[in-house]
């Protein structure tokens, strides 16, 4: 089916982001839709909410994952928020979950969630999974919604890296450049994704994980998150909708335009 057919027919791309604070999400949804202006919110009726009010909420503690975030530069995107549900977060858990619930029963597509991102920052000195986290992905089923494990702030591992590579008598030049990679591989073989995939704790695993290092910086590569993103749709329209909506990967277009 022709992209511009689906987008007319489905409308956007709807994305359920989760993540405690300060997990970089923002970040990466700027990213994502090639931006650096915070995104307009509006309610489930699709009525703008004011940003003072919005604020207003949030200090009273208040969240509606409900509301719905558009960046002015690709409405193309829908993304709702889910704050982190730690210790004692049984509220936010419950509501996370009877949201995907209620949007796995839509009978249109357009109101379906299409794909979940969890957030889960790795900026903390022997970063393990939390109790969120954990409960997560022992306890919510997200039925057919694929969901991709972000670990953003990747580039924290890397002083860790360099630490080891210099100790193995590398020079300060050599750790370095070879830093990121050998963070990479060592993560790859590491305690956390061994524990995601294969503990017996982790009874519904995501689909798949990407690594998502300075995505602060102004020439942040979220090319392999869309990527990732795309290869993990088995659905062939909304797969379709996802890369012509996507503005960060021009080449994935016409991957799937040439494939198609």
């Amino acid at each position: 089916m022709d992209p511009s057919k689906i987008r007319q027919r489905i409308g956007r791309f709807r994305i359920l982001v989760i993540g405690r604070a300060n997990a970089g999400k923002t970040t990466i949804l700027q990213r994502v839709c090639n931006t650096r202006e915070n995104p307009q919110i509006y309610n489930s009726a699709g009525k703008k909410i004011d940003p003072k009010v919005l604020m207003a909420s949030t200090e009273r503690g208040e969240h509606d994952i409900e509301n719905e975030m558009v960046f002015r530069n690709n409405p193309g995107f829908v993304f709702h928020d889910s704050r982190g549900f730690e210790a004692g977060g049984e509220s936010e858990f419950d509501k996370m979950k009877a949201f995907i619930a209620s949007r796995s029963k839509e009978t249109s597509i357009k109101d379906q969630l299409h794909v979940i991102w969890y957030c889960i920052p790795m900026d903390e000195a022997s970063r393990s999974f939390t109790e969120g986290e954990i409960k997560f992905f022992s306890q919510c089923d997200t039925g057919s919604i694929a969901v991709i494990v972000l670990f953003t702030k990747f580039d924290a591992l890397y002083d860790v890296a360099y630490a080891q590579l210099k100790s193995k008598g590398a020079s300060m030049e050599e750790a370095e450049e070879l830093a990121p990679k050998h963070a990479e591989e060592s993560f790859a073989i590491g305690s956390q994704l061994k524990f995601l995939y294969h503990s017996k704790d982790i009874r519904r695993p995501p689909k798949r994980h990407i690594c998502l290092p300075n995505m602060d910086k102004d020439d942040a590569d979220c090319g392999p998150l869309i990527e990732c993103t795309a290869g993990t749709l088995d659905n062939e329209v909304l797969q379709q909708l996802f890369v012509s909506t996507q503005q960060a990967n021009l080449e994935l277009c016409m991957k799937y335009a040439v494939e198609r």
